[in-house]
């Protein structure tokens, strides 16, 4: 593998160590997971440091295995059934606006870890009721009943990611289908119109730029609401390997694109990630 040099447009803000310790401590303090640790997300830092961060469900294991995702796949862990509250209690002692739960892939279950999520939800809400939730779900193999399940739990957010084109998913996502996973973003807006629904991609794994765009063409077809679109990175050497690195000015060409095509919002830059400034971009819908 030959190695990239990282462009200068690529840079992570650290954020306030006394914040970032505030959350790694809650965190340790409740036994949570974060997606911002286990995927090694580049800007962690920055958003524990806005006293932020997207809790991941279901333990650390996923029962997948994605060649671009950091989250460890394997034996999976047993449903830990106070982590519910738990998050919902980090949450309160962070006094968040805004709340991201996400999970690990569980095929294994019999609800695929849909209750996990309904409960969240409930346990949020009943020690916050100012908050703002946005989940970010697995396909849940396409069970539109477990689908309905999540949205009756009412977030405001429901997101779910395609992650790439659709040519790439046999090398890069060889568990998940993508007709599936815009069917998952459907069947949303069948159960509730008004609900927001949100997906991202990452790029720089060899895609075209009509490729980009027909991705995006597909998102709003099945009334996806919010874009993210950004840079992938390398989490390590077993991982799929990026094939360039995209310019910012490329990132701005589909930011236009999205915004020509009906997105509410969009979010396309090297560094974007699936929640980095969820609340910014949901203040600034018009809802």
């Amino acid at each position: 593998m030959q190695y990239k040099r990282k462009p200068e447009w690529i840079r992570v803000r650290i954020g306030d160590i006394a914040h970032l310790n505030k959350v790694t401590g809650l965190i340790t303090q409740y036994n949570l997971t974060t997606v911002c640790e286990e995927a090694n997300c580049p800007n962690r830092l920055e958003c524990f440091g806005k006293k932020t961060a997207t809790f991941m469900l279901l333990g650390k294991v996923c029962t997948r295995h994605c060649k671009f995702c950091n989250v460890t796949a394997g034996t999976t862990e047993v449903v830990d059934a106070n982590e519910p509250k738990n998050v919902a209690k980090a949450v309160k002692e962070l006094d968040l606006k805004y709340a991201v739960i996400t999970s690990v892939t569980r095929d294994d279950l019999e609800d695929q870890g849909a209750m996990q999520f309904v409960n969240t939800i409930k346990e949020i809400r009943l020690l916050m009721q100012d908050i703002f939730i946005e989940i970010l779900t697995p396909d849940f193999n396409g069970d539109y009943d477990l689908i309905k399940l999540v949205v009756d739990s009412n977030p405001d957010v429901y997101n779910h990611n395609v992650e790439t084109i659709e040519r790439l998913y046999d090398t890069v996502r060889p568990e998940a289908d993508y007709e599936q996973s815009l069917k998952v973003l459907a069947a949303v807006k069948s159960l509730n119109p008004k609900m927001i629904t949100k997906s991202g991609i990452m790029l720089g794994l060899g895609e075209k730029e009509d490729e980009v765009i027909k991705t995006l063409k597909d998102l709003r077809s099945v009334g996806c609401d919010i874009v993210t679109i950004g840079q992938y990175l390398q989490p390590s050497p077993k991982h799929i390997e990026m094939v360039e690195y995209i310019h910012p000015d490329q990132f701005k060409v589909y930011e236009e694109i999205a915004t020509s095509l009906g997105f509410m919002a969009v979010a396309s830059s090297p560094l974007v990630r699936s929640s980095y400034n969820a609340l910014e971009m949901y203040e600034n819908l018009d809802l």
